[in-house]
């Protein structure tokens, strides 16, 4: 059976992408702040507790996982916060860029080896706005887009090897990643992506032909739309 890490495991695309990989026939380590065992009533789903924003944590986690024979990490947490940069507190910068960029490469990093070993699969959750810029949104953009980055250069490094790397980039996703801002996405269908959309594409990544990847994998809504909450 092969297994899978998968960041963000407690909520949102995490969780559902956890959700598929079991219903796929895989053994899924999740790891979150608040994920518990109890997250799956599924005998193949062990979680992991750790604060990817915080470095103690990460570096102590990736401990752990070299010890995993893992095939597949999925690097699915992140946050975001979209303020004109001057608004921007010091702590705001560095937690979201040690979360969304620091902490993927360090994981990467701690299970390559059993990734390649195992002709494994790493995939990338990024954003759209990994590939444009927007405003409000600079210190959140440069993070994905350099994640982006990464899994565009490791590719290209690990090409002898087995290993598979797809960078996928959703447009807005209905999940809690806006609980905490001044907007979220539309309640129109068709202007909002939801997290078993970026599950989907997950499966279609894992499922393909070994010999042929897709390294860049966008996920757009079909229109536009944005709702503003109300303060």
């Amino acid at each position: 059976m092969k297994s899978a890490i998968v960041t963000g495991a407690s909520g949102g695309i995490g969780k559902e992408i956890s959700a598929r990989l079991l219903s796929l026939g895989y053994r899924v380590v999740g790891v979150s702040r608040s994920v518990s065992d109890e997250l799956f009533d599924h005998a193949n789903f062990t979680s992991i507790r750790a604060d990817l924003s915080n470095e103690k944590e990460t570096l102590a986690l990736c401990e752990k996982l070299k010890t995993l024979d893992a095939s597949v990490l999925i690097n699915a947490a992140g946050f975001g916060r979209f303020e004109p940069h001057e608004e921007l507190n010091a702590a705001t910068i560095t937690s979201m860029t040690f979360l969304n960029l620091t902490s993927p490469m360090l994981l990467t990093n701690a299970t390559l080896r059993s990734l390649k070993k195992n002709d494994g699969h790493l995939i990338n959750v990024n954003s759209i706005e990994a590939l444009r810029p927007s405003k409000f949104a600079g210190v959140y953009s440069a993070t994905k887009a350099g994640l982006r980055a990464f899994g565009d250069s490791l590719f290209e490094e690990t090409r002898k090897s087995g290993l598979s790397v797809t960078n996928v980039n959703p447009d807005m996703t209905e999940s809690s990643f806006y609980d905490d801002l001044r907007f979220e996405t539309s309640d129109k269908e068709d202007e909002k992506l939801l997290a078993s959309d970026i599950a989907d594409a997950v499966e279609h990544i894992l499922g393909m032909r070994k010999g042929a990847v897709v390294s860049d994998y966008t996920v757009r809504s079909l229109r536009f739309g944005i709702k503003k909450k109300k303060l």
